[in-house]
């Protein structure tokens, strides 16, 4: 008699491997125009960096909320690049340069206080 978890063993043996559901043109569509606005907000904070600059002046800036946005977006870059089997995706990358740019315009803010 043969033993219920060999037979189950040999059965699964056999049988093809699932096939992956091909990615939706939604999820497709979702996914470039997450790389899209997300690479233009990178943009974006130029003139805001460039406004500070060229005013000398800080103060209507908070620097903890630019601490904290560059802090959510440093973690979240780092949470899915460890989601993501420690891979460098797009939107890896996106969050990377967020937080990069949050950070240029926190160390301004400070340096103008100083």
């Amino acid at each position: 008699m043969m033993n219920p978890d060999a037979l189950v063993a040999s059965q699964d043996a056999t049988r093809p491997p699932p096939q992956m559901p091909q990615p939706s043109l939604y999820v497709h569509v979702l996914t470039w125009s997450f790389a899209f606005f997300n690479s233009v907000r990178v943009l974006a904070y130029l003139p805001t960096i460039w406004a500070i600059h060229a005013s000398g002046e800080s103060q209507q800036h908070s620097w903890l909320t630019w601490l904290t946005w560059t802090g959510a977006n440093a973690t979240m870059a780092a949470w899915l690049y460890e989601q993501n089997s420690r891979r460098l995706t797009r939107a890896v990358a996106v969050n990377a340069c967020n937080a990069v740019m949050c950070l240029a315009t926190l160390v301004l803010i400070l340096s103008l206080r100083r």
